[in-house]
């Protein structure tokens, strides 16, 4: 193993997107950083981004989230490529109708005359303890808004590529960041040279297998392959996949592997009711329904408030354990 590889498996989430805004910043200079305290760099993601590109492009704003939200679409329609920094996922909800009645819509109602090339950051806090408050899963709630795209990487390689090819797109594209992820469980090996795209809408296969297959978003991917290796002691062949991008969803990938394992799992850390993991549950019973052999299982968080416990707290996400039962399930039916 060469020092490169070695240095490139140290690098994590924060260090993907550090990297992903630089090179975009110096390849466009329409690129423009926006969030809170990154002049700082408070919250590790915009290192040197002032002492490279200066404070025109990256503008530190109020904690107002409706009015972040505002004039990035303000800014991308006259000409800008906003990357807004909302830090912790569920301040989303403060700016919902910046979202949904202008971001998502502006495009459209405008016959194309404006494009929102908008790019919103937030990360998922839920299992630390964090509270109500700061838990939140809401990448669901904008899968139903036509006019925006959803990436959710699993690991830091498809950060690095996905944030590139989001920041590229002329829709808007909100990236929700795993912080569960963040530390060894979202390490990965990064390019040390070249133009690293992911396209938006390409899942990822991180396992083949026969018997099941089970799909992962986010911390569920992990989750998914460890259930997997667990099982194959067992002689369970899992197939697992990574959607990455939710908006737009690789169907064919997910309903082709569903077809030939003839078996479904969706693990989800959303709650239960309206997840992403329903979505994807409907769309296989229709499209798949007569090469399933079993039930189509969902796992999930529960549908209530993240309790400040962490020993509440724990019980009510996806575990290793409950993929493993999961996929039990599917066999048995």
């Amino acid at each position: 193993m060469t020092a490169t590889t070695t240095r490139a498996k140290q690098l994590g989430f924060l260090q993907a997107i550090n990297r992903a805004q630089t090179e975009e910043m110096t390849r466009d200079e329409r690129v423009v950083l926006m969030g809170q305290d990154l002049r700082a760099n408070v919250f590790g993601a915009a290192a040197g981004a002032l002492e490279t590109f200066g404070p025109s492009r990256v503008r530190d704003l109020p904690l107002a989230e409706a009015g972040s939200i505002g004039v990035a679409a303000g800014a991308a329609m006259a000409g800008l490529r906003p990357v807004v920094d909302l830090t912790v996922a569920s301040f989303v909800f403060g700016a919902m109708d910046q979202f949904v009645s202008q971001l998502a819509k502006a495009r459209y109602m405008f016959g194309g005359q404006a494009t929102l090339p908008v790019v919103v950051r937030a990360a998922l806090y839920y299992h630390g303890g964090t509270a109500g408050h700061h838990a939140d899963r809401p990448y669901p709630m904008f899968m139903n808004v036509p006019g925006l795209k959803i990436i959710l990487p699993s690991t830091a390689p498809d950060l690095l590529g996905l944030l590139k090819s989001a920041i590229r797109d002329d829709n808007p594209v909100l990236c929700f960041e795993d912080a569960n992820l963040w530390g060894r469980k979202g390490r990965g090996p990064l390019p040390e040279a070249g133009d690293h795209l992911v396209p938006l809408g390409s899942a990822a296969v991180r396992q083949t297998g026969t018997d099941v297959t089970v799909i992962g978003i986010g911390l569920g991917c992990y989750l998914a392959v460890e259930a997997a290796r667990a099982l194959a002691g067992e002689g369970i062949s899992v197939e697992v996949i990574d959607p990455r991008t939710l908006v737009p969803m690789d169907w064919p990938t997910i309903l082709e592997s569903v077809s030939r394992t003839g078996r479904c799992v969706v693990v989800d850390p959303a709650n239960r009711t309206c997840s992403a993991a329903s979505e994807i549950a409907a769309r296989v019973a229709e499209d798949c329904f007569t090469d399933l052999r079993g039930p189509v299982v969902r796992v999930t968080t529960d549908d209530v408030h993240v309790p400040f416990s962490p020993a509440l707290e724990k019980q009510i996400y996806p575990t290793q354990d409950k993929v493993i039962a999961a996929v039990r399930r599917a066999l048995a039916g």
